[in-house]
């Protein structure tokens, strides 16, 4: 699995779930220019990926919040040997600030009421995926979208619990999430 590509798909879903988006969690333009300007005051050099770690914190919180199903994985809960991964990976992304810039300055200027527009734009999903999207239905609880589930965690399944996101709609989070997923060997 790709590391950059996942931490990608998160900074999407939580620019797109922002205040100023779809309302699904209590941060506002946090991803944005504004809070560019906000976050480089104090953080110069690192400013967009302190601006992302607030983001994600925000976005987790919410996401658990509405539904968190036991053993399970969801965009923002990945396992362990995943979510280590990135963490081992943001130091060398911080370093390279130059090399993510233009992806931040791309996600600041995203007014889109359609997040699968945003993923396509950013080129993180092909156009020919949203056959996946339609496929993909709300949980009986209906604060959920359980994506395929009992097989191993890999690109496509982390594409389907990004693109999940896709099911709720303003003001109404709807936690994509996927049970019984056998995790990888990093």
């Amino acid at each position: 699995m790709n590391s950059e590509r996942i931490f990608k798909l998160r900074l999407v879903v939580a620019r797109f779930g922002e205040m100023d988006g779809a309302g699904w969690w209590n941060t506002n333009g946090v991803l944005t220019r504004l809070g560019n300007t906000v976050f480089s005051r104090g953080f110069p050099r690192t400013d967009f990926f302190a601006q992302a770690k607030v983001a994600f914190e925000v976005a987790r919180f919410r996401c658990r919040e509405i539904f968190n199903p036991p053993d399970s994985v969801t965009l923002w809960d990945l396992p362990l040997e995943v979510e280590e991964a990135i963490d081992n990976d943001w130091p060398r992304w911080c370093a390279s600030r130059d090399h993510w810039e233009q992806f931040f300055v791309q996600l600041q200027g995203t007014d889109s009421d359609d997040l699968f527009a945003t993923f396509t734009r950013t080129g993180l999903v092909a156009a020919d995926c949203r056959d996946s999207i339609k496929k993909l239905k709300k949980g009986p609880e209906g604060r959920s979208v359980p994506v395929a589930g009992n097989k191993p965690l890999d690109d496509e399944l982390i594409d389907l619990l990004a693109m999940g996101f896709c099911k709720g709609a303003k003001g109404e989070l709807l936690v994509p999430y996927a049970a019984g997923v056998g995790v990888p060997h990093l």
